[in-house]
């Protein structure tokens, strides 16, 4: 046990500690939040604000608190068992009760209260031990700290090592480990009663939590097994992503964050109709191809059917996904190992800053990123993003960009195509019917004008036909254009243009 004068030291070490668990905490709910109910920017808005809120009530109530040692044990104890199941227990409840979102905001008010007890208690622990100022100005130094660190660790490590339900465990048991290492720092203040009590308690938290780990595998699966319609027969949390793949009779899926990408029954529809207007827009066949996005193979396999191609540049940030493309068998399968094959270049990094740093210039540049559903992934729809896009495309050089679909999301698909001639670009956009999603929009693109292709090249096609072809650049009166905004970094307009679709669709 340290020294009394060594004591403070010690106790600014728990701030950091608690400061960094609690933000891990609110990083969860709004992680679990936007993961099962979607609409990831209102999520974390709603989370962070009520969190914040919360910890302005549980300051606020830290003055009817007496004793404050004891008490600083119990909320840490506290702390620990709410926040350390509330990831398995979110998961859990919306598979069992539709009161998924009553349980998550009161989660996150609970932890939020006891948290903003925490710093309060503390400096009142410390007050008499050092000036106020210090007292002030140490606590809040280790407190930002703390959320320094929860802000690197949650994305960098936790998330990917732990996944979601892990991290939330192992948090818990982080803060029962606090809350049994102020029994011994505050010792003198305490009852040898509520010492054995705290100890008790902080080893019975640790050892349950414990043994949640253990089996967060199987909470997972199950939970995945409610949220999705089929059985689950891949699952990974990468860097970046929750990738899941469902199996049914007859086909499987792929998941990114709960968001369906592709059902291998009618995938060819989407990946001929990326990859094959564009060819046939091309004045002679392509050589050198830039796909950014398509990590699965999908879209590089349609291209490998064109003995022209020499070279194909992927550009795909997570590698996780590349390699789920290049080595899971089903995929595989699917896409006939196309990214084994030689003139495949995979690079895993963000394809903005690809374009950015990018000084070649390619015949054909495929653009099939997720839809915009956040901020992150809005980036990449945004006129200076477009503008980069122009710059990598050689002498008559084209552009295919998937962009979501015209009848479910009518104003996002027509703000890309307004953001795309806003970028100077040319444009010819064009609809499919893909069962799995309904009408699905995509635009060719080049930096002079063109005409839209009417013949498709002499490659094996299952889906595409040049009888076919006039059909897929007339859109009916209910998806026709819509007067649009243009989608920049400031705005960000289509990511609320496109939330806000979905939900009204109840999506």
């Amino acid at each position: 046990m340290p020294s009394p004068a060594a004591r403070p030291a010690f106790l600014f070490l728990n701030v950091l500690v608690v400061a960094t668990c609690g933000l891990v905490y609110e990083l969860l709910a709004g992680a679990v939040a936007s993961y099962i109910l979607g609409d990831s920017v209102t999520q974390f808005s709603l989370v962070i604000g009520l969190y914040l809120s919360a910890m302005g009530v549980g300051a606020f109530l830290s003055r009817f608190v007496e004793r404050p040692s004891a008490r600083f044990i119990e909320v840490e104890l506290i702390v620990a068992f709410v926040g350390g199941i509330s990831a398995p227990v979110l998961f859990a409840a919306f598979a069992t009760t539709a009161a998924f979102s009553v349980l998550l905001y009161g989660i996150v008010v609970m932890v939020g209260m006891f948290v903003g007890l925490e710093l309060p208690l503390l400096m009142r622990i410390l007050e008499g031990r050092l000036e106020f100022k210090e007292v002030v100005s140490r606590v809040l130094t280790f407190d930002y700290v703390g959320a320094l660190a929860a802000s690197l660790l949650f994305p960098l490590l936790l998330v990917p090592a732990l996944g979601l339900v892990r991290t939330s465990l192992v948090t818990g048991i982080a803060n029962a480990g606090v809350g049994i290492w102020g029994s011994y720092l505050l010792a003198q203040e305490l009852t040898p009663r509520e010492r054995r009590r705290a100890r008790a308690l902080g080893w019975g938290l640790i050892v349950f939590l414990a043994l949640g780990v253990t089996q967060a595998g199987r909470l997972t699966s199950w939970s995945e097994e409610i949220l999705y319609d089929d059985p689950v027969i891949f699952a990974k949390s990468s860097r970046y992503q929750r990738i899941v793949v469902t199996h049914k009779h007859g086909g499987f899926q792929l998941f990114l964050d709960g968001n369906l990408q592709f059902s291998s029954l009618d995938e060819y529809r989407y990946h001929e109709a990326l990859v094959h207007p564009a060819i046939a827009t091309l004045p002679r066949p392509p050589r050198s191809v830039l796909i950014l996005g398509g990590g699965d193979g999908l879209a590089v396999r349609e291209l490998l059917k064109h003995p022209s191609v020499a070279e194909v540049t992927l550009v795909d940030l997570d590698p996780a996904m590349t390699a789920l493309g290049r080595d899971f068998p089903l995929l595989v399968s699917l896409n006939g190992g196309s990214l084994r094959d030689p003139r495949v270049h995979v690079r895993n990094e963000d394809a903005f800053v690809f374009l950015r740093e990018n000084q070649r210039r390619f015949d054909l540049v495929i653009v099939d990123f997720p839809d915009p559903n956040n901020f992150h992934l809005g980036k990449l729809y945004t006129r200076y993003f477009y503008r980069l896009l122009s710059r990598a495309l050689g002498e008559d050089g084209v552009a295919a960009v998937q962009s979501t679909s015209p009848l479910l999301s009518r104003r996002s698909f027509w703000c890309i195509v307004e953001t795309m001639r806003a970028a100077e670009l040319q444009v010819r956009p064009y609809q499919i019917q893909l069962p799995s999603f309904s009408q699905w929009g995509f635009v060719l693109a080049k930096n002079a004008p063109f005409a839209e292709p009417t013949t498709l090249p002499r490659v094996p096609l299952r889906f595409l036909s040049d009888d076919g072809m006039p059909s897929l650049f007339r859109f009916s009166p209910d998806i026709a254009e819509v007067p649009s905004e243009v989608n920049r970094f400031d705005n960000q307009v289509l990511v609320r243009t496109y939330e806000a679709e979905w939900r009204a669709l109840g999506k």
